[in-house]
C-alpha cells in the first residue's frame, strides 16, 4: 500500500499533530467545563442589565420593567436543547413552589416557530410563561451563548448572575442562591 504523497509531507505531518494536540488539549479542558456549567457566575459590573420586552407565545407580551419588585429567573432555552428539556420541570416546581414569595419564571424561546414550541409542551407540559425571542435579538443583548442559559434578577430589575448549562432548580445550590435573593 502506497501512502499518497500529501500525507507524508512535513506540512501534513504538523497539521497532524497540532490536531492531535488539539484534541487532547480539548479533552483535558472538558472536565473544567463540566465543573464550570450549572454554577451562578456573578453579572459583570460595568454590563448594565439589558431591556427585555418579547411577545408571548401563548398569552401576553411580557416586559422585565413590569416585573420590578420581583424575583426573575429568566430562562433562555430551544425546544432542540436537550438539557433544556432536561431542566425545564425543575424551573416549572421552581416557579410553583416560590410563587407566593414574589419570584416570576420565565421561560425564553430561543427564534423557534410555534409548532416546534406547541410539540415541545406537548412532551413537556409546564405552566411557565414562556415569551418568543423571534430574531435572537434578546438573547444576544443578554450575552447567552449557550443553551440553557439562565439569568437571576433582582427586585430592583437588576441582573445579579447567571447559570449556563442544566441545573435542577429545585436541588440545595439552586434553592440557595434563590433564597439569596427573595
Amino acid at each position: 500500500m502506497r501512502l499518497s504523497p500529501m500525507a507524508t509531507t512535513p506540512a501534513a505531518s504538523r497539521r497532524r499533530l497540532l490536531q492531535a494536540l488539539a484534541a487532547f488539549g480539548a479533552g483535558a479542558a472538558l472536565p473544567k467545563l463540566a465543573a464550570a456549567q450549572g454554577q451562578p457566575r456573578p453579572w459583570p459590573k460595568d454590563r448594565p442589565t439589558p431591556p427585555l420586552e418579547l411577545p408571548g407565545y401563548d398569552g401576553p407580551a411580557w416586559s422585565l420593567r413590569s416585573a420590578r419588585g420581583s424575583v426573575v429567573v429568566l430562562n433562555f432555552w430551544a425546544a432542540w436543547c436537550e438539557p433544556c428539556r432536561t431542566e425545564m420541570p425543575s424551573l416549572d416546581l421552581l416557579a410553583e413552589r416560590h410563587k407566593n414569595d414574589g419570584l416570576i419564571v420565565v421561560a425564553v424561546n430561543f427564534q423557534e416557530t410555534d409548532t416546534a414550541i406547541r410539540r415541545f409542551m406537548e412532551q413537556t407540559p409546564v405552566a411557565l410563561p414562556i415569551v418568543r425571542d423571534r430574531d435572537g435579538a434578546a438573547s444576544r443583548a443578554w450575552g447567552v451563548r449557550v443553551f440553557p442559559t439562565t439569568v437571576l434578577v433582582g427586585r430592583d430589575g437588576a441582573a445579579r448572575w447567571s447559570v449556563v448549562g442544566e441545573v435542577d432548580w429545585t436541588g440545595p445550590s439552586a434553592r440557595q442562591w434563590i433564597a439569596a435573593l427573595l
